[in-house]
């Protein structure tokens, strides 16, 4: 997400988004925390449009940058392997710094240096946000596929493990995958298997490509192994053993 589309749909995402409008007007050192796809970055770049990102654990680079800088946004300030050093430089070059970290991070130094600190929740406790991000990257995957193909959201329970990371991915995926052809789902499996292949078990040990998804996609839409069998035309015992076999997958 860039600078000006942070979701503020939700009580939290909107008191966070609040109170980064602020800290635009102060000139005053903040840190953002939360997990992982939450939308840190995005409001750090809000607070300070201009300022040069870098990676904490870029240490050198980092150090350097803060000797010939007025502000920066250091991102994932857990990583640094020497904080003291890196507040110690900051206070020296008089830069005004918004920095982002996960939640569970904290260091004795952090108070030194930081006037302001604030989290920002996950998706599983922003679900208004979660219906926004959701149509957001349904446009970006329209337009990026060049589909006009409506997302179908059947059965489309959204993904939260990473936040908008693993969300925005999966939408992706599945407007891929909603109008792709034959041949391209297997290029897909041909571009997997190349490099996988090589021992005497290989047709046994990637059966379950194949196997698992009309299991799963057939008891989807015929909702009983009975009706399954037959119209797979195999006998009731043969796919309750293909269930058996392939039971990690399913």
């Amino acid at each position: 997400m860039d600078a000006t589309s942070f979701i503020t749909a939700s009580e939290p995402s909107a008191q966070a988004f609040k109170t980064a409008t602020l800290l635009k007007t102060l000139s005053v050192n903040s840190l953002i925390s939360g997990e992982v796809g939450v939308g840190k970055k995005t409001l750090a770049r809000y607070i300070l449009p201009d300022a040069i990102i870098i990676e904490a654990s870029d240490f050198d680079e980092l150090l350097s940058t803060l000797e010939s800088v007025n502000e920066i946004i250091i991102i994932n300030l857990e990583n640094s392997p020497n904080i003291k050093r890196v507040v110690d430089a900051i206070n020296v070059n008089s830069v005004r710094v918004v920095a982002t970290s996960k939640s569970s991070f904290s260091n004795e130094y952090i108070d030194e240096i930081f006037s302001v600190k604030f989290d920002i929740p996950p998706l599983r406790d922003r679900l208004e946000d979660v219906e926004e991000l959701v149509v957001m990257f349904i446009n970006e995957a329209s337009s990026l596929f060049c589909s006009n193909t409506k997302f179908n959201t059947k059965n489309f329970t959204p993904d939260l493990s990473q936040n908008s990371n693993s969300l925005k991915r999966q939408v992706m995926i599945h407007s891929l995958l909603q109008d792709i052809k034959d041949v391209e789902l297997m290029d897909i499996v041909e571009n997997y298997l190349v490099d996988k292949l090589g021992s005497q078990s290989d047709y046994r040990n990637f059966l379950h490509l194949y196997e698992v998804p009309l299991i799963k996609a057939g008891l989807s839409r015929f909702k009983s192994q009975l009706q399954l069998s037959d119209k797979l035309g195999l006998n009731r015992n043969t796919l309750r053993k293909k269930i058996a076999d392939n039971k990690e997958y399913l």
